[in-house]
């Protein structure tokens, strides 16, 4: 893992949310994130380290009012570990180059064998 700040460079720079969501394995609240509506052209980075995780391309529209994407930029953009807090078994997703938390997996709202919904606040 290289570019990742220190936990006090990471206070100082991101929102008390942002912190949140990438350090505390959090989510933003469904409908309110800023990347949800976004339909411009490029990449989506992480946001602790800069790293590029999704083309605009592979953004659709799920309803869960998360930002979703059906496909990484490549193999070792992001990681998928087994999660089994608040009493499920979900697919974590974070960011394969600094390990932030980026969001879930969740079949079942999915039309795709692997859709990735995002708390919207981590990429940029």
């Amino acid at each position: 893992m290289v570019n990742k700040p220190t936990p006090e460079e990471l206070q100082k720079n991101l929102s008390e949310m942002q912190f949140y969501v990438t350090q505390k394995h959090g989510t933003e609240p469904p409908f309110t994130g800023r990347l949800l509506h976004n339909k411009r052209d490029g990449i989506y980075h992480c946001l602790v380290c800069d790293a590029p995780l999704f083309h605009s391309e592979s953004k659709y529209d799920s309803g869960c009012g998360w930002p979703s994407f059906y496909e990484p930029v490549s193999d070792t953009a992001i990681r998928y570990l087994n999660d089994y807090s608040h009493g499920m078994q979900r697919t974590e997703i974070r960011c394969g180059n600094c390990d932030a938390h980026l969001g879930h997996v969740f079949p079942r709202w999915s039309t795709a064998n692997r859709r990735a919904f995002f708390a919207s606040i981590p990429p940029r």
